[in-house]
């Protein structure tokens, strides 16, 4: 089943799962969290990259194991048979049935079921390629990087034909010079502090638009000294007023939002008329 992200995206906001959907004893990053996102109604998740030490990769945030695992044992210092061991923590630092789950047990279990975001891309390049290319899941993932001529060097040497958005915190004319790149550019994931900002501006969306480009912006908050929206974000819209949080966003017809909470999010988005566009 072939998927296409831009096509996806000109039929409905793409909701993408942060890390999945966590909750309750139910952790980030694991097999029951990226279920529960697709439950949900998510369109995308999020997986985050960790090599172990026989080069396997799992969807592990890196320098978390103490938070997620209760341990300050690495994962790049593991090899897998103690990774299997390694079980997730809940909120209340009671250890749950989750271990961390490999990109091969990921790829396998979702292949054609939704977009797949691969964070931290850069830092495994080749080892993400080859296992996208493996399972035959290039139309399915999504891969994304800073403007810099490093990454962007990285991206067209490992992974010219899957999807690739951009991540800009100002507009120094990157859309005009990915163009150039022989990367399968999509978008950009815009990041902003303020309202006035020209990267939520309706000119510059309007602008990639018409170039047939999506634009990708962030709801969720990891750290709300760090503002990613503005404060139209999901700690807003879930305490205080749902139209400030995530109304403003959908009237900016930004065309991917990433949120840690993506039922709340559809069903907001469904229940305004601002989910579908066809």
């Amino acid at each position: 089943m072939a998927m296409n992200l831009y096509e996806a995206a000109q039929e409905r906001v793409i909701i993408t799962a942060h890390r999945g959907a966590a909750a309750g004893n139910i952790p980030c990053n694991t097999i029951g969290a990226y279920d529960s996102a697709l439950a949900q109604g998510a369109d995308m998740i999020e997986i985050d990259a960790s090599l172990s030490a026989d080069g396997t990769l799992y969807s592990f945030h890196p320098w978390m194991e103490g938070p997620h695992l209760g341990t300050d044992l690495r994962i790049p210092n593991l090899h897998d048979d103690e990774i299997k061991e390694l079980r997730y923590v809940n909120y209340d630092r009671a250890k749950t049935e989750w271990g961390v789950c490999s990109f091969d047990e990921i790829f396998e279990r979702y292949k054609n079921r939704c977009f797949i975001n691969v964070d931290k891309f850069g830092e495994h390049p080749k080892e993400i390629c080859d296992l996208i290319r493996k399972h035959n899941m290039q139309d399915q993932i999504v891969v994304k990087s800073g403007p810099n001529k490093e990454s962007l060097d990285i991206i067209e040497q490992y992974a010219p034909e899957i999807a690739y958005l951009c991540v800009i915190g100002k507009d120094d004319n990157v859309h005009e010079m990915l163009k150039s790149r022989n990367i399968n550019y999509v978008g950009l994931e815009v990041i902003f502090s303020e309202e006035d900002s020209p990267l939520c501006s309706e000119a510059f969306i309007e602008k990639l638009h018409k170039d047939n480009k999506i634009v990708w912006v962030n709801s969720l908050i990891y750290d709300y000294h760090a503002q990613l929206s503005a404060r139209h974000c999901d700690d807003t819209a879930l305490a205080y007023d749902m139209e400030y949080g995530w109304g403003w966003l959908a009237n900016k017809n930004f065309d991917i939002i990433q949120t840690d909470w993506p039922l709340a999010l559809k069903v907001f988005l469904e229940n305004t008329g601002r989910r579908f566009r066809k």
